[in-house]
């Protein structure tokens, strides 16, 4: 490797001690990214998000209305469905936005919001959306320069109970089943002067079933629960308005009723606000005065609230920024567009940044009516996504959460680490229950109440057949996905210090689980729980979903080696030192990596040995990410590089979309060349009216695990870090000139210009950090 690393400290030290200027002070700007439309939209599939704290938004314009659709984390009906909390369309009369009409739609990246402007003759308006990053309000301010009526009207299609249809249960967790599941209506009416709106779930719900189907009734009141009890809705009403009645009809395919508001006089300015509310509440009574609450808190809040939310976003912005080419904004460019979608992208992330839950790999907050994505699911919903609301799927959730560590956004990892951390105990008695040893049994896919999917589960399972183990092809012995979020808590402790002992149960479970585990297979196999060589036997398990029966996967050894080894070098504050002689014998048990030669060339193999291949995954190279026993300064590079080159499994499985992993692998190998072709592919525009609008891939649109792996290899071509070393531009085209920040371990950021190859501005904090920069393939 050392051929490829040029400390080239002679040129390189006055650019470091020099690198204070201005242009690395400030927070370029944000503008040329902003995405702006000058024509209305034909239908939902055109809109752009909005958002913020824990809500999205879908905004467009439609025959001269302003439309919406409202999502918030947290919310799931009886089915396990992640439901809109409804739409809501406003009109003004007289309306600067009807045909021939000048028009302009602006999704304002530094403030986080969306600015409309209409305007008909000497008439013209501006309609604000924005949401309140600290409160779950949701506002929407007209500005006219003559006096407007405003009328706005709240939008329901869940107004009676009926029997979902068979291909829609896929958007529950019943997916597949063809048990007859009922969708609850939920309660819209007028209060007082507003609309008062909200969903309660049934005192029977997914969890009942799941529970009972998986043999768990014992146990069933030590169990998590989030659907017992929950509701959620809201209160729209609008300064000055009053109810004017209901209307119907039907948007698309699905037949909705509306209440509507409208302002008693005509005005200059209308203000309309939704406040959202959930809660698992003993009764409506109590959710409503939870809802009270929060309107009584927005309202004592509501002079600062836009400046607050204002100065949020911000400070969210001089985090971290990638821009390539800022001098030459060109939207047909494809490095332009890399750099452009990956703000974009991170906006969506920004989102749900304190949601209950995490961001939904499969949609996340800004799904729309599925017959844009699937003319076959016309009969369908805005409710629907393919692979259900409150199932997560870890491989795909990890690559939603990845490139936070190095955007710095520290606080936005916690929706997913405390998803674990809750369910922690249920995964633990699931381990009890079954097999009668300790660990936390984390499953691929995963409901919000830590069991495996109902339908995955296997309803279907032969007599005698392990009922703590999927009866799935797919999904048989998929744990170690849980080891993803254990490194990326313990990165998240390396990056930023801060105290990550409320986690370390959780971590400290999940290598447990797997130590115990296989003792206990082997010792119902046979006498000795270990191999000859004092390891663990790992089998059955599985590469990913794509190597089946695997016997020592690779993928597994790499993760359990990792976090182990990241635990023993955690400061000594962590763990006891029984607990950690504990950690040192279990990493001794782990096994070797396993190895195979490939056209010539020694390989990683995906496991030792496994009975069948079924999927497109490429867990060879999960060595390389996420676990990073290889890449640059390490040791064998070669080997990992041979694999991604060589070895033919590979090459038949590579792919850019949705959740494939391809860009990062070659970034973090150093194949410039290749990393740079991928990411383009990724980070490109959607085939959609908003360039990030991905998908739908293997998943959903839009697909937030494919911009999420977007995002990990740009960063990994700029920026990776071995121990205290930090490596720039390791897979960096030279023809591409970026102005970027970025995070790194111990509480380091680095900031920096490149311009034709060369450094032009580098800036690391703190400054004696700068001794661990390594700079590679640059003048």
């Amino acid at each position: 490797m050392n051929h490829l690393l040029k400390s080239t400290w002679c040129g390189l030290f006055l650019i470091l001690f020099l690198s204070t200027s201005s242009a690395l002070a400030q927070v370029p700007a944000l503008k040329t990214y902003n995405i702006i439309w000058d024509s209305q939209s034909k239908n939902a599939s055109e809109s752009m998000p909005c958002g913020g704290g824990d809500i999205g938004l879908n905004v467009w314009v439609e025959n001269g209305e302003l439309l919406y659709y409202m999502s918030r984390s947290g919310a799931f009906e009886e089915n396990n469905i992640f439901p809109k909390f409804g739409r809501v369309r406003v009109k003004l009369s007289p309306n600067p936005f009807e045909d021939g009409t000048r028009f302009r739609q602006e999704l304002k990246l530094q403030e986080g919001l969306v600015e409309i402007t209409g305007t008909k003759g000497k008439h013209a308006a501006t309609i604000t959306a924005w949401v309140d990053v600290f409160r779950p309000v949701i506002h929407v301010d007209v500005a006219s320069n003559q006096p407007v009526q405003a009328t706005a009207t709240y939008e329901n299609w869940r107004t009676h109970n009926r029997e979902l249809l068979q291909g829609e249960k896929f958007s529950s967790s019943l997916k597949w089943i063809k048990t007859p599941a009922i969708s609850y209506k939920d309660i819209v009416d007028f209060k007082g002067d507003d609309v008062l709106f909200y969903h309660r779930n049934q005192d029977s719900t997914i969890f009942d079933l799941t529970v009972k189907s998986q043999g768990l009734d014992s146990i069933k009141s030590e169990l998590l629960n989030p659907l017992r009890r929950l509701t959620f809705g809201g209160l729209m009403r609008g300064a000055n308005m009053v109810p004017a009645g209901n209307t119907e009809g039907k948007y698309l395919n699905t037949a909705y009723q509306g209440w509507k508001l409208q302002s008693k006089t005509t005005q200059k300015k209308h203000s309309i606000e939704v406040f959202l509310h959930i809660e698992q509440a003993a009764d409506v009574a109590t959710w409503q005065a939870g809802l009270a609450k929060t309107v009584k808190e927005a309202k004592a809040a509501e002079r600062t609230a836009f400046r607050k939310s204002q100065d949020w976003w911000k400070q969210f912005w001089q985090r971290s920024y990638v821009l390539i080419n800022p001098d030459k904004p060109d939207a047909a460019a494809a490095p332009w567009q890399v750099a452009r979608n990956y703000q974009l992208f991170r906006y969506q992330l920004a989102c749900n940044a304190y949601g209950a839950y995490p961001t939904k790999f499969n949609g996340g907050l800004f799904t729309v009516d599925p017959v844009f994505i699937d003319s076959t699911r016309y009969p369908f919903t805005p409710d629907y996504r393919n692979w259900g609301g409150g199932t997560f799927t870890a491989q795909n959730q990890r690559l939603v959460y990845w490139p936070m560590l190095k955007s710095g956004d520290f606080d936005m990892l916690l929706p997913q680490f405390e998803f674990y951390r809750r369910l922690l105990p249920t995964a633990e008695k699931r381990t009890a229950h079954y097999w009668g040893h300790k660990g936390a049994s984390f499953t691929e896919q995963i409901e919000n109440f830590g069991l495996p999917n109902y339908a995955e589960y296997g309803l279907k399972r032969p007599k005698g057949f392990d009922p703590g183990v999927e009866y799935n092809a797919w999904l048989e012995y998929h744990w170690d996905t849980s080891l993803d979020f254990c490194l990326m808590i313990l990165d998240m402790q390396r990056y930023t210090g801060k105290d990550i002992t409320q986690y370390m149960p959780l971590i400290e479970s999940c290598v447990i689980f797997f130590d115990e585990h296989y003792q206990y297979r082997a010792g119902m196999r046979g006498a000795k729980k270990l191999d000859e060589n004092g390891h663990l036997v790992l089998y059955p398990g599985t590469a990913a979903e794509t190597f089946k029966m695997a016997y020592n996967a690779n993928s597994t050894i790499a993760g359990l080696k990792t976090v182990l080894s990241r635990m023993l070098e955690l400061p000594q504050s962590y763990g006891t030192s029984e607990a950690r002689s504990s950690w040192e014998a279990m990493l001794k048990r782990v096994p070797p990596l396993s190895f195979r030669e490939m056209q010539g060339h020694k390989t990683l193999s995906p496991a030792k040995s496994w009975e069948r291949m079924q999927n497109t995954e490429i867990p060879q190279l999960y060595p390389v990410f996420p676990f990073g026993m290889y890449g640059i300064g390490k040791p064998d590079l070669e080997v990992a590089i041979n694999t991604w080159k060589y070895d033919t499994d590979a090459i038949k499985n590579r792919n850019y979309t949705s959740w494939h992993q391809d860009n990062i692998f070659c970034a973090r190998l150093g194949l410039t060349e290749e990393a740079a072709a991928i990411t383009i592919q990724k980070l490109g525009n959607a085939d959609r009216r908003f360039p990030t609008f991905w998908g739908p891939g293997q998943d959903w649109v839009p697909d937030h695990n494919w911009g999420g792996s977007g995002m990990i290899g740009l960063q990994e071509m700029l920026l990776q870090a071995d121990g205290e070393k930090i490596y720039l531009f390791p897979a960096w085209p030279q023809d591409w000139d970026v102005t970027f920040k970025l995070h790194a371990p111990y509480n380091t950021t680095v900031e920096g210009k490149l311009v034709n190859g060369k450094i032009e501005q580098l800036k690391v904090t703190p400054k004696q950090r700068q001794k661990d920069i390594v700079f590679i393939n640059i003048q």
